[in-house]
Protein backbone atom coordinates (compact mmCIF):
# COMPACT_ATOMS: atom_id res chain seq x y z
CA UNK A 1 0.00 0.00 0.00
CA UNK A 2 0.67 3.54 -0.49
CA UNK A 3 1.49 6.15 2.03
CA UNK A 4 0.92 9.95 2.17
CA UNK A 5 3.82 10.48 0.22
CA UNK A 6 3.25 7.85 -2.87
CA UNK A 7 5.52 6.10 -1.19
CA UNK A 8 5.15 2.21 -1.09
CA UNK A 9 3.85 1.45 2.69
CA UNK A 10 4.04 -2.00 5.12
CA UNK A 11 1.11 -4.35 4.23
CA UNK A 12 -0.03 -3.60 8.28
CA UNK A 13 -2.25 -1.17 9.73
CA UNK A 14 -1.00 2.03 9.11
CA UNK A 15 -0.46 4.22 12.84
CA UNK A 16 -3.59 6.73 11.92
CA UNK A 17 -5.77 3.36 11.50
CA UNK A 18 -4.68 1.96 14.49
CA UNK A 19 -5.18 5.19 16.28
CA UNK A 20 -8.69 4.93 14.89
CA UNK A 21 -9.35 2.26 17.24
CA UNK A 22 -8.18 4.05 20.44
CA UNK A 23 -10.54 3.74 23.50
CA UNK A 24 -9.92 7.37 24.40
CA UNK A 25 -9.61 10.34 22.81
CA UNK A 26 -6.43 10.47 20.62
CA UNK A 27 -4.56 14.28 21.03
CA UNK A 28 -4.27 16.11 18.23
CA UNK A 29 -0.36 15.93 18.02
CA UNK A 30 -0.32 12.49 16.92
CA UNK A 31 -3.05 12.66 14.08
CA UNK A 32 -0.23 15.10 12.54
CA UNK A 33 1.07 13.55 9.62
CA UNK A 34 4.58 15.08 7.77
CA UNK A 35 6.17 12.11 5.65
CA UNK A 36 8.93 13.76 3.36
CA UNK A 37 10.59 11.78 0.40
CA UNK A 38 14.02 12.36 0.62
CA UNK A 39 15.74 11.01 -2.50
CA UNK A 40 17.42 7.77 -2.56
CA UNK A 41 21.15 8.62 -3.19
CA UNK A 42 23.40 6.64 -0.95
CA UNK A 43 24.92 8.23 1.99
CA UNK A 44 28.78 8.73 1.62
CA UNK A 45 30.82 6.23 4.24
CA UNK A 46 33.64 9.07 5.02
CA UNK A 47 30.94 10.96 7.01
CA UNK A 48 31.69 7.55 9.67
CA UNK A 49 35.66 6.92 9.07
CA UNK A 50 37.00 10.18 7.95
CA UNK A 51 39.22 12.26 10.55
CA UNK A 52 38.50 15.28 7.39
CA UNK A 53 34.98 15.16 8.17
CA UNK A 54 34.64 14.77 11.83
CA UNK A 55 37.27 17.85 11.88
CA UNK A 56 34.48 19.74 9.61
CA UNK A 57 31.55 19.08 11.98
CA UNK A 58 33.62 20.05 14.83
CA UNK A 59 34.43 23.62 12.97
CA UNK A 60 31.42 24.16 11.33
CA UNK A 61 28.37 22.15 13.71
CA UNK A 62 29.41 21.76 16.98
CA UNK A 63 30.53 25.38 17.03
CA UNK A 64 27.02 26.69 16.12
CA UNK A 65 24.46 24.36 16.82
CA UNK A 66 22.18 24.86 19.73
CA UNK A 67 22.83 21.31 22.30
CA UNK A 68 21.46 19.68 24.75
CA UNK A 69 23.79 20.67 27.91
CA UNK A 70 22.17 20.28 31.09
CA UNK A 71 18.67 20.42 33.45
CA UNK A 72 17.80 23.44 35.29
CA UNK A 73 17.49 21.41 38.25
CA UNK A 74 21.14 20.41 38.13
CA UNK A 75 22.00 23.80 38.83
CA UNK A 76 18.97 25.18 40.93
CA UNK A 77 21.16 27.60 43.35
CA UNK A 78 23.16 30.35 42.46
CA UNK A 79 26.71 29.64 41.98
CA UNK A 80 25.71 26.10 41.00
CA UNK A 81 27.68 25.31 37.45
CA UNK A 82 27.82 22.28 35.48
CA UNK A 83 30.41 21.79 32.83
CA UNK A 84 29.48 20.35 29.38
CA UNK A 85 32.03 18.92 27.10
CA UNK A 86 32.04 18.35 23.01
CA UNK A 87 35.11 16.97 20.96
CA UNK A 88 37.72 19.57 22.14
CA UNK A 89 35.50 22.16 24.16
CA UNK A 90 34.69 22.53 27.99
CA UNK A 91 31.87 24.91 29.05
CA UNK A 92 30.94 26.17 32.25
CA UNK A 93 26.97 26.48 32.52
CA UNK A 94 26.52 28.67 35.52
CA UNK A 95 23.36 30.13 37.27
CA UNK A 96 24.43 33.48 38.28
CA UNK A 97 21.13 34.75 39.17
CA UNK A 98 17.88 33.14 40.55
CA UNK A 99 16.39 33.48 37.12
CA UNK A 100 19.36 33.64 34.94
CA UNK A 101 21.83 31.31 33.55
CA UNK A 102 24.87 31.71 31.53
CA UNK A 103 27.45 29.33 29.69
CA UNK A 104 31.19 30.47 29.49
CA UNK A 105 34.18 28.36 27.72
CA UNK A 106 35.91 26.63 30.46
CA UNK A 107 38.70 28.44 29.94
CA UNK A 108 41.46 31.10 32.24
CA UNK A 109 41.82 34.15 30.18
CA UNK A 110 45.35 34.80 31.51
CA UNK A 111 47.09 30.95 30.35
CA UNK A 112 43.98 28.65 29.29
CA UNK A 113 44.06 26.60 32.02
CA UNK A 114 40.82 24.20 32.43
CA UNK A 115 38.26 26.79 35.14
CA UNK A 116 36.53 23.81 36.62
CA UNK A 117 37.00 19.97 36.54
CA UNK A 118 33.74 18.84 38.15
CA UNK A 119 30.41 19.88 38.59
CA UNK A 120 29.96 22.11 41.79
CA UNK A 121 29.02 25.66 43.73
CA UNK A 122 31.09 28.34 43.88
CA UNK A 123 30.56 32.25 45.00
CA UNK A 124 33.47 33.49 42.30
CA UNK A 125 35.01 31.67 39.07
CA UNK A 126 38.69 31.00 40.73
CA UNK A 127 41.35 29.66 38.19
CA UNK A 128 43.22 26.96 39.92
CA UNK A 129 46.42 28.01 38.47
CA UNK A 130 47.46 31.84 39.23
CA UNK A 131 44.49 32.93 41.18
CA UNK A 132 42.78 35.04 38.18
CA UNK A 133 39.27 35.59 39.54
CA UNK A 134 35.88 36.26 37.75
CA UNK A 135 32.58 37.58 39.27
CA UNK A 136 29.86 34.91 38.51
CA UNK A 137 28.45 37.05 35.79
CA UNK A 138 32.13 36.81 34.30
CA UNK A 139 33.32 40.23 35.23
CA UNK A 140 36.62 40.17 35.94
CA UNK A 141 37.25 40.42 39.96
CA UNK A 142 41.13 39.93 40.86
CA UNK A 143 44.16 39.87 39.07
CA UNK A 144 46.71 38.79 41.18
CA UNK A 145 49.87 41.12 41.37
CA UNK A 146 47.54 43.63 39.36
CA UNK A 147 50.78 46.15 39.13
CA UNK A 148 52.03 43.72 36.95
CA UNK A 149 49.25 43.78 34.55
CA UNK A 150 48.83 47.56 33.48
CA UNK A 151 47.72 46.06 29.63
CA UNK A 152 44.50 44.13 31.67
CA UNK A 153 41.87 46.12 31.05
CA UNK A 154 38.84 44.67 33.39
CA UNK A 155 36.35 45.26 30.26
CA UNK A 156 37.95 43.40 28.13
CA UNK A 157 38.89 40.76 30.33
CA UNK A 158 35.08 39.52 30.58
CA UNK A 159 34.60 36.27 30.60
CA UNK A 160 33.14 35.51 26.78
CA UNK A 161 29.44 34.27 26.81
CA UNK A 162 27.98 31.60 24.56
CA UNK A 163 24.27 31.93 24.26
CA UNK A 164 21.91 30.01 26.33
CA UNK A 165 18.14 29.05 25.91
CA UNK A 166 15.84 26.75 28.21
CA UNK A 167 13.47 24.93 26.75
CA UNK A 168 11.30 22.31 29.33
CA UNK A 169 13.80 22.29 32.14
CA UNK A 170 16.39 21.67 29.74
CA UNK A 171 19.44 24.12 29.28
CA UNK A 172 20.52 24.28 25.62
CA UNK A 173 23.90 26.20 24.71
CA UNK A 174 24.94 27.24 21.83
CA UNK A 175 29.23 28.30 21.70
CA UNK A 176 27.74 30.63 19.04
CA UNK A 177 27.17 33.99 20.82
CA UNK A 178 25.28 35.64 17.81
CA UNK A 179 23.26 32.25 16.93
CA UNK A 180 19.30 32.57 16.31
CA UNK A 181 17.13 32.05 19.45
CA UNK A 182 16.94 28.75 20.72
CA UNK A 183 12.60 28.88 20.30
CA UNK A 184 13.07 29.42 16.71
CA UNK A 185 15.54 27.03 16.11
CA UNK A 186 13.23 24.48 18.20
CA UNK A 187 10.75 25.64 16.20
CA UNK A 188 7.20 23.62 16.47
CA UNK A 189 8.40 21.02 18.76
CA UNK A 190 7.46 23.20 21.57
CA UNK A 191 3.84 22.98 20.89
CA UNK A 192 3.87 19.07 20.30
CA UNK A 193 5.09 18.82 23.98
CA UNK A 194 2.51 20.99 25.52
CA UNK A 195 0.42 18.42 25.64
CA UNK A 196 2.11 16.53 27.56
CA UNK A 197 3.57 19.03 30.16
CA UNK A 198 6.88 18.02 29.14
CA UNK A 199 8.30 20.47 32.16
CA UNK A 200 6.87 18.85 35.10
CA UNK A 201 9.58 15.92 35.21
CA UNK A 202 12.71 15.32 36.79
CA UNK A 203 15.70 13.42 35.97
CA UNK A 204 15.12 9.52 37.76
CA UNK A 205 18.03 8.07 35.86
CA UNK A 206 20.59 8.96 33.95
CA UNK A 207 23.29 6.31 32.21
CA UNK A 208 26.13 6.51 30.07
CA UNK A 209 28.76 4.54 28.05
CA UNK A 210 31.25 5.07 25.55
CA UNK A 211 30.54 3.05 22.03
CA UNK A 212 33.35 2.41 19.77
CA UNK A 213 31.47 3.75 16.91
CA UNK A 214 31.13 7.54 15.43
CA UNK A 215 28.34 9.20 17.30
CA UNK A 216 26.28 9.15 13.73
CA UNK A 217 26.40 5.26 13.39
CA UNK A 218 25.49 5.07 17.29
CA UNK A 219 22.64 7.94 16.89
CA UNK A 220 21.16 6.27 13.89
CA UNK A 221 20.58 2.65 15.83
CA UNK A 222 17.99 4.61 17.54
CA UNK A 223 16.21 6.93 14.27
CA UNK A 224 14.39 3.51 13.09
CA UNK A 225 12.06 0.35 13.51
CA UNK A 226 13.48 -1.23 10.45
CA UNK A 227 16.15 -2.61 12.60
CA UNK A 228 14.05 -4.64 15.18
CA UNK A 229 13.39 -7.79 13.02
CA UNK A 230 17.10 -8.69 12.69
CA UNK A 231 18.03 -7.27 15.86
CA UNK A 232 15.10 -7.71 18.20
CA UNK A 233 13.06 -10.49 17.41
CA UNK A 234 11.63 -11.28 21.24
CA UNK A 235 9.39 -8.30 20.67
CA UNK A 236 8.18 -8.38 17.72
CA UNK A 237 4.83 -10.27 18.89
CA UNK A 238 3.90 -6.45 20.09
CA UNK A 239 5.62 -4.19 18.31
CA UNK A 240 4.17 -2.92 15.13
CA UNK A 241 7.83 -2.19 14.01
CA UNK A 242 7.54 -1.53 10.26
CA UNK A 243 3.96 0.19 10.61
CA UNK A 244 5.45 3.12 12.17
CA UNK A 245 4.44 6.28 11.02
CA UNK A 246 7.95 8.63 10.25
CA UNK A 247 7.06 12.85 10.35
CA UNK A 248 9.62 15.44 9.02
CA UNK A 249 9.65 19.01 9.83
CA UNK A 250 12.64 21.34 10.00
CA UNK A 251 14.95 21.08 12.75
CA UNK A 252 13.45 17.88 14.38
CA UNK A 253 11.47 14.84 13.30
CA UNK A 254 9.94 11.72 14.54
CA UNK A 255 9.32 7.83 14.10
CA UNK A 256 5.89 6.70 16.19
CA UNK A 257 6.28 2.95 16.93
CA UNK A 258 2.84 0.96 17.80
CA UNK A 259 3.10 -0.78 20.96
CA UNK A 260 0.72 -3.74 21.93
CA UNK A 261 0.59 -4.72 18.29
CA UNK A 262 2.12 -7.05 16.73
CA UNK A 263 4.82 -7.12 13.39
CA UNK A 264 3.58 -7.71 10.06
CA UNK A 265 7.34 -9.14 9.76
CA UNK A 266 5.72 -11.68 11.63
CA UNK A 267 4.43 -15.69 10.12
CA UNK A 268 2.37 -16.34 12.61
CA UNK A 269 -0.85 -14.47 14.28
CA UNK A 270 -0.20 -13.86 18.20
CA UNK A 271 -3.22 -14.28 20.21
CA UNK A 272 -4.13 -11.60 22.51
CA UNK A 273 -2.76 -12.95 25.85
CA UNK A 274 0.38 -14.47 23.43
CA UNK A 275 1.21 -10.49 23.28
CA UNK A 276 0.31 -9.66 26.53
CA UNK A 277 3.27 -12.18 27.57
CA UNK A 278 5.51 -10.97 25.29
CA UNK A 279 5.09 -7.66 26.67
CA UNK A 280 4.83 -8.81 30.15
CA UNK A 281 8.08 -11.10 29.83
CA UNK A 282 5.98 -13.71 31.12
CA UNK A 283 7.23 -17.61 29.94
CA UNK A 284 3.99 -19.97 29.12
CA UNK A 285 4.41 -21.71 32.08
CA UNK A 286 3.60 -18.71 34.67
CA UNK A 287 0.55 -17.40 35.27
CA UNK A 288 -0.08 -13.67 33.98
CA UNK A 289 -0.44 -11.19 36.15
CA UNK A 290 -3.77 -9.81 34.43
CA UNK A 291 -6.18 -12.28 33.40
CA UNK A 292 -7.25 -11.33 29.66
CA UNK A 293 -10.85 -10.85 29.74
CA UNK A 294 -12.62 -11.76 26.73
CA UNK A 295 -13.01 -9.10 24.36
CA UNK A 296 -10.01 -7.14 24.65
CA UNK A 297 -6.86 -6.30 23.40
CA UNK A 298 -3.46 -6.76 25.04
CA UNK A 299 -3.06 -3.29 23.65
CA UNK A 300 -5.89 -2.15 25.97
CA UNK A 301 -5.28 -4.04 28.69
CA UNK A 302 -1.71 -2.92 29.10
CA UNK A 303 -2.15 0.70 29.03
CA UNK A 304 -5.20 0.58 31.47
CA UNK A 305 -1.96 -0.65 33.19
CA UNK A 306 -0.04 1.97 32.38
CA UNK A 307 -2.27 4.50 33.54
CA UNK A 308 -2.36 2.98 37.16
CA UNK A 309 1.34 2.92 37.15
CA UNK A 310 1.37 6.60 36.26
CA UNK A 311 -1.53 7.64 38.35
CA UNK A 312 0.34 8.40 41.96
CA UNK A 313 2.87 11.03 39.96
CA UNK A 314 0.59 12.36 37.28
CA UNK A 315 -2.82 12.49 38.91
CA UNK A 316 -5.88 11.73 37.51
CA UNK A 317 -5.34 13.70 34.14
CA UNK A 318 -3.78 9.88 33.14
CA UNK A 319 -7.71 9.19 32.77
CA UNK A 320 -7.96 11.39 29.82
CA UNK A 321 -4.92 10.10 28.19
CA UNK A 322 -5.06 7.67 24.72
CA UNK A 323 -4.17 4.14 24.68
CA UNK A 324 -0.70 5.50 22.25
CA UNK A 325 -0.01 7.54 24.69
CA UNK A 326 0.47 4.98 27.13
CA UNK A 327 2.04 2.39 24.97
CA UNK A 328 3.68 3.88 21.79
CA UNK A 329 7.24 4.89 21.40
CA UNK A 330 7.04 8.43 20.04
CA UNK A 331 10.55 9.00 19.44
CA UNK A 332 11.28 12.66 18.27
CA UNK A 333 14.94 13.72 17.31
CA UNK A 334 15.49 17.40 17.89
CA UNK A 335 18.96 18.17 15.46
CA UNK A 336 21.59 16.68 16.06
CA UNK A 337 22.11 14.64 18.40
CA UNK A 338 18.55 14.95 20.95
CA UNK A 339 15.95 12.26 21.05
CA UNK A 340 13.30 13.63 23.58
CA UNK A 341 10.15 10.39 23.49
CA UNK A 342 6.67 11.91 23.76
CA UNK A 343 3.97 11.76 26.33
CA UNK A 344 4.58 9.74 29.70
CA UNK A 345 7.61 7.95 27.81
CA UNK A 346 10.17 9.15 29.84
CA UNK A 347 13.46 8.48 27.74
CA UNK A 348 15.25 11.23 26.63
CA UNK A 349 18.79 9.76 23.88
CA UNK A 350 21.77 12.41 23.96
CA UNK A 351 24.61 11.05 21.40
CA UNK A 352 28.47 12.62 20.94
CA UNK A 353 31.51 12.21 19.77
CA UNK A 354 33.89 11.00 22.34
CA UNK A 355 36.51 13.80 22.81
CA UNK A 356 38.18 13.96 19.28
CA UNK A 357 38.09 10.42 18.77
CA UNK A 358 35.37 10.30 15.50
CA UNK A 359 35.26 6.63 15.87
CA UNK A 360 33.87 6.44 19.48
CA UNK A 361 31.29 8.12 21.13
CA UNK A 362 29.20 8.74 24.20
CA UNK A 363 25.52 7.34 23.88
CA UNK A 364 23.30 8.62 26.84
CA UNK A 365 19.85 7.28 28.48
CA UNK A 366 18.16 10.37 30.89
CA UNK A 367 14.59 9.37 32.13
CA UNK A 368 12.43 12.21 32.43
CA UNK A 369 9.56 11.70 34.98
CA UNK A 370 6.47 12.70 36.41
CA UNK A 371 6.19 13.89 39.80
CA UNK A 372 4.18 14.64 42.26
CA UNK A 373 4.05 17.70 44.97
CA UNK A 374 7.38 16.94 45.51
CA UNK A 375 9.91 17.31 43.38
CA UNK A 376 12.63 14.48 43.62
CA UNK A 377 16.51 15.39 43.42
CA UNK A 378 17.75 14.95 39.73
CA UNK A 379 19.82 11.50 39.62
CA UNK A 380 23.96 11.71 39.03
CA UNK A 381 24.67 10.29 35.87
CA UNK A 382 25.86 6.55 36.26
CA UNK A 383 28.70 6.12 33.47
CA UNK A 384 29.57 2.14 32.85
CA UNK A 385 32.32 0.86 31.81
CA UNK A 386 33.55 0.30 27.99
CA UNK A 387 32.93 -3.85 28.62
CA UNK A 388 30.16 -3.29 30.89
CA UNK A 389 26.96 -4.26 29.88
CA UNK A 390 23.56 -1.74 29.32
CA UNK A 391 21.66 -4.63 32.18
CA UNK A 392 24.21 -3.55 34.74
CA UNK A 393 22.32 -0.18 34.97
CA UNK A 394 19.35 -1.98 37.07
CA UNK A 395 17.46 1.69 36.58
CA UNK A 396 16.69 0.90 32.82
CA UNK A 397 14.20 -2.04 33.59
CA UNK A 398 13.99 -4.34 30.82
CA UNK A 399 15.54 -1.63 28.29
CA UNK A 400 18.91 -2.67 29.39
CA UNK A 401 18.71 -5.66 27.29
CA UNK A 402 17.73 -3.94 24.52
CA UNK A 403 20.24 -1.80 24.91
CA UNK A 404 22.70 -4.84 24.98
CA UNK A 405 21.86 -5.78 21.32
CA UNK A 406 21.53 -2.29 19.92
CA UNK A 407 25.32 -2.07 21.05
CA UNK A 408 26.53 -5.46 19.67
CA UNK A 409 26.10 -3.84 16.10
CA UNK A 410 27.99 -0.57 16.68
CA UNK A 411 31.50 -1.25 16.58
CA UNK A 412 30.96 -3.90 14.08
CA UNK A 413 29.09 -0.86 11.17
CA UNK A 414 31.90 0.76 11.79
CA UNK A 415 34.50 -1.84 11.31
CA UNK A 416 32.54 -2.68 8.58
CA UNK A 417 32.91 0.61 7.09
CA UNK A 418 36.24 0.81 7.24
CA UNK A 419 36.61 -2.57 5.66
CA UNK A 420 33.80 -1.85 2.77
CA UNK A 421 34.36 -1.14 -0.51
CA UNK A 422 31.09 0.27 -1.95
CA UNK A 423 31.43 4.31 -1.26
CA UNK A 424 28.19 4.71 0.89
CA UNK A 425 25.43 3.36 2.80
CA UNK A 426 22.02 2.70 1.25
CA UNK A 427 18.79 4.01 3.04
CA UNK A 428 14.98 2.59 2.48
CA UNK A 429 12.82 5.33 0.97
CA UNK A 430 10.68 5.58 4.23
CA UNK A 431 11.40 3.26 6.89
CA UNK A 432 14.66 5.18 7.01
CA UNK A 433 14.19 8.54 6.37
CA UNK A 434 14.55 10.29 9.63
CA UNK A 435 18.78 8.94 9.17
CA UNK A 436 18.42 10.88 5.54
CA UNK A 437 16.75 13.79 7.36
CA UNK A 438 19.82 13.46 9.86
CA UNK A 439 22.50 13.81 6.60
CA UNK A 440 20.11 16.66 4.93
CA UNK A 441 20.55 18.85 7.77
CA UNK A 442 24.11 18.17 8.45
CA UNK A 443 24.48 19.02 4.56
CA UNK A 444 23.48 21.96 5.54
CA UNK A 445 25.43 22.89 8.28
CA UNK A 446 28.94 20.95 7.52
CA UNK A 447 28.64 20.90 3.34
CA UNK A 448 29.07 17.35 1.28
Amino acid sequence: MDGPSGTPRSPGISYQGLLDSDTHEVPAVLRLEAPQYLGDADIPINRYISAEWHQREVSRLWSRVWQYACREDEIPEVGDYYIYEIVRASYLVVRVAPDEIRAYPNACLHRGRLLKEYDGRCSEIRCPYHGFTWELNGDLKNVPADWDFPHVEPESFVLPQCAVGIWAGMVFINPDPDAEPLHDFLGEIVQHFECWDFGHRYKQAHVAKVIRANWKITQEAFSEAFHVVGTHPQILPYLGDCNSQVDIWENFARVITPGGTPSPHLKWEPSEEQIMRTLMDVRVDQELPTAMPSGRTAREMAAEASRDRWRPAAGDRVNQMSDAEMMDSIDYTVFPNLHPWGAFNRILYRFRPNGDDHRSSIMECIFLAPHGDEKPEPAPIHWLEEDEPFTNATELGMLGKVFDQDVFNMAKVQRGLETARKPGITLSNYQESKIRWLHQRLTDWVGN
